[in-house]
């Protein structure tokens, strides 16, 4: 892990791998620990590979500004700054693909290929979770263990989770934790988020669209709002996936992210 001051804060990274960078934006009150190593690994077989900590989480600093999606866009886009990346493909998970259009759209020079991992468009087109979920990932009651296991039951379908009872085969070490108030503020920040709804048909970037078809937490309907807006986009909805499809298919998840990347190269 390297550190490196971005504006206001400073940003916990790392790199793995070698060629054209590929930016990866991590989602809500995650760390860059969750990132799956297999999936990563693959990439980094032909990428230069960066994963980070967002503002207030895990090993990266915070300050006094209040959250908002727009900043965290800020933080990546000055995060590529300070690594001398001019342009890079760039993959968001979850909350990380708002703060991944926010990106796109604010610094469309700095963005080649765009890949929306369990993305939504934000604000009032965006299709909600259910209730029940969403109040299950807002709880940041509990010790950071108790945190962790209930965002866990919310990311993978019952039954593969009754199939694959042994979490340590599939799911990440994670070594860091976030401050619970840090992670009110970004859920804050991601629920007052004015989407990008009006702004998608400007995207020109081509865009992949990866969705689990049962994902609770970021219902698949939503990669069908956002490639209805964006002239270059495709979607591959997987079967049996949920919000965690990266960690149940990392092989079949890293060689659609590939070959989407191969595209026009």
């Amino acid at each position: 892990m390297k550190t490196v001051p971005v504006g206001d804060i400073t940003i916990a990274y790392k790199e793995v791998g070698s060629g054209e960078p590929l930016v990866l934006i991590m989602g809500y009150s995650g760390t860059m620990d969750l990132w799956d190593p297999r999936v990563v690994n693959q990439l980094a077989k032909q990428y230069r590979v960066i994963i980070f900590d967002n503002r207030g989480m895990g090993h990266t600093t915070s300050s006094d500004k209040e959250y908002s999606i727009r900043l965290f866009a800020d933080d990546t886009a000055g995060l590529m700054d300070a690594l001398k990346i001019e342009k890079a493909d760039v993959m968001g998970f979850s909350m990380g693909t708002n703060i991944a259009q926010e990106l796109t759209l604010d610094y469309p020079e700095k963005v080649d290929k765009l890949i929306l991992y369990a993305g939504d468009p934000g604000g009032k087109e965006a299709l909600s979770p259910a209730p029940q979920d969403l109040e299950s990932i807002q709880n940041t009651t509990g010790t950071d263990r108790e945190r962790g296991e209930r965002l866990f039951m919310e990311m993978f379908p019952p039954v593969w989770l009754k199939e694959n009872p042994d979490p340590s085969k599939y799911f990440p070490n994670v070594t860091s934790m976030s401050p619970a108030e840090n992670v009110r503020r970004q859920y804050t920040a991601m629920m007052t988020w004015n989407g990008s709804s009006s702004r998608l048909p400007d995207m020109e970037q081509p865009l992949l669209l990866i969705t689990g078809d049962q994902d609770l937490l970021t219902p698949p309907g939503n990669s069908l709002i956002i490639a209805g807006k964006v002239p270059q986009s495709w979607i591959v909805r997987m079967r049996g996936g949920g919000h965690g499809v990266m960690y149940q298919y990392p092989d079949a998840f890293a060689s659609i992210v590939l070959t989407f990347l191969s595209y026009g190269t």
